[in-house]
C-alpha cells in the first residue's frame, strides 16, 4: 500500500526558522533508513506558504488567494511517499522521525493511504481507469 505522511507544524512559525545542522544530518539518517528499507518511493520539504496560492472553486467562481495562509493554524511542511505493506507499518515508520523542538511543540505527522485506480474499477469505465494508469505511468503499455 502506498501512503502520503504529510510533516505538519505550527502556521504561526511558519519561515520563522531553519533546520539546524545536527536536526538536518538526524533527518539525513531517517530518509537514509527509508530508502535502504525500500519504504520511500519520494518526498520533499515544502517552502512556506507566503510563497504559495490556493484556488479555490466555488458556484460563484474560481478565486486565488496568494500566500501566507494566516487562517491555518496548521500547515504541511512537507510529504514523504512510502509503500508499506499497512498502516500498521506507516505509524512504525513515522514513530522515529527525529523531532525538533526549535520548531514547536505541535509537529504532527499525518499518514494517508493513496489511492490506486483499482480502487476506482467498481464506479469508473475500465476505458478511463486505463487511459489514467498510463497518464501516471507513461512507461506501461
Amino acid at each position: 500500500m502506498r501512503v502520503m505522511v504529510m510533516t505538519k507544524g505550527d502556521a504561526a512559525d511558519e519561515g520563522n526558522s531553519e533546520p539546524t545542522t545536527e536536526m538536518f544530518e538526524k533527518m539525513r539518517v531517517f530518509n537514509e533508513q527509508l530508502v535502504n528499507a525500500g519504504i520511500m518511493l519520494g518526498g520533499e520539504g515544502l517552502q512556506p506558504s507566503a510563497a504559495g496560492a490556493k484556488v479555490a472553486f466555488s458556484t460563484a467562481g474560481t478565486t486565488v488567494v496568494d500566500g501566507p495562509f494566516t487562517e491555518s493554524k496548521e500547515v504541511i511542511a512537507g510529504y514523504w511517499i512510502w509503500e508499506v505493506s499497512s498502516l500498521a507499518e506507516a505509524i512504525e515508520w513515522a514513530k522515529r522521525c527525529p523531532f525538533d523542538p526549535s520548531y514547536g511543540d505541535s509537529q504532527i505527522l499525518e499518514i494517508r493511504p493513496l489511492f490506486d485506480m483499482a480502487d476506482f474499477a467498481q464506479t469508473v469505465d475500465a476505458d478511463v481507469l486505463a487511459k489514467s494508469e498510463q497518464l501516471l505511468d507513461p512507461t506501461s503499455d
